[in-house]
């Protein structure tokens, strides 16, 4: 049912495991997906192999990978930028349509947080996506750090470490290391659902990639293949006003979804709600059986 895999993601080796249904025939094939993590994490461990079960087990098969420098990729250790991450998922995709199991025609993509704004991004440059599902994710930098920061002493800290990585790059030549909650704060009592290799610290870089990441721009270009916009009413990590910005900047067919009840690891609390949710919108935009 899982098998460990590698391929090449610009000339570096990313690390995946491939899940294949109970039922899948020798010689057959089947709608697949990609699960892509959050912010400086891995494939391994509570949301991304939760995704991975959830969607095998409706019949898709699915890979969960690592991004490059994460996890068991190769990679400069905790070097993590938007652009490459969606490099790697378009070398995924790749990959993955040639497999004998897998419907090359349909490939979708979940992704979760910092995944999920990477998911919108790729299938809005990558045509071979089948499909998007975005689970609290993010569509502008910017505006997503202004609201995670919200105090002006908070934004005052933020824009002074940007700031600060760039004159260290220009003075030392070298990235100047910072704490990953100084970037994404996350509440204490959450931290325990972020699975397995979690990076305590990243180049001020990686930072400034994510304020410069915008998915808004390119969410547009998904149409007319389908977008599940999945978002806690009221997230204590992601802001939801970020889905909603994606949303005002998609084109049909989108959806839109907030639940309340739930907070930034819908899936990691087993919430039969969020489940139910993303089970419903699959079976019309993107079953995994026909009929």
């Amino acid at each position: 049912m899982e098998q460990k895999v590698t391929f090449e993601s610009d000339g570096l080796k990313l690390a995946g495991v491939v899940h294949t249904p109970a039922d899948l025939s020798p010689g057959s094939e089947r709608p697949a997906f990609l699960v892509l993590h959050g912010f400086g994490t891995g494939k391994d461990g509570s949301t991304p192999e939760i995704l991975a079960n959830m969607l095998c087990e409706w019949g898709y098969v699915v890979m969960r990978f690592d991004f490059r420098s994460c996890g068991e990729s190769e990679g400069e250790h905790a070097w993590i930028m938007c652009e490459d991450q969606v490099e790697d998922v378009k070398n995924a995709v790749t990959w993955f349509a040639k497999q004998s199991y897998v419907d090359g025609e349909k490939i979708g993509v979940i992704g979760h947080s910092f995944g999920a704004a990477v998911a919108v991004y790729a299938g809005g440059v990558d045509k071979r996506i089948g499909a998007v599902i975005s689970s609290c994710g993010w569509g502008d930098g910017e505006s997503k750090f202004r609201l995670q920061h919200s105090s002006r002493a908070a934004w005052s800290k933020f824009t002074k470490m940007l700031e600060d990585g760039k004159a260290h790059r220009e003075k030392t030549g070298k990235s100047l290391m910072v704490d990953r909650w100084d970037i994404v704060p996350i509440p204490k009592h959450l931290r325990g659902h972020m699975g397995k290799h979690v990076h305590t610290s990243f180049p001020a870089e990686t930072a400034q990639s994510m304020y410069d990441f915008r998915a808004n721009d390119v969410i547009g270009d998904i149409s007319p293949r389908p977008v599940l916009l999945f978002h806690a009413a009221d997230d204590s990590v992601t802001p939801t006003d970020q889905s909603l910005q994606l949303f005002n900047h998609a084109q049909q067919p989108c959806d839109l979804m907030l639940l309340s009840d739930i907070d930034h690891f819908p899936f990691s609390v087993d919430s039969i709600r969020a489940r139910d949710v993303v089970k419903g919108w699959l079976d019309r935009h993107f079953p995994a059986r026909a009929g």
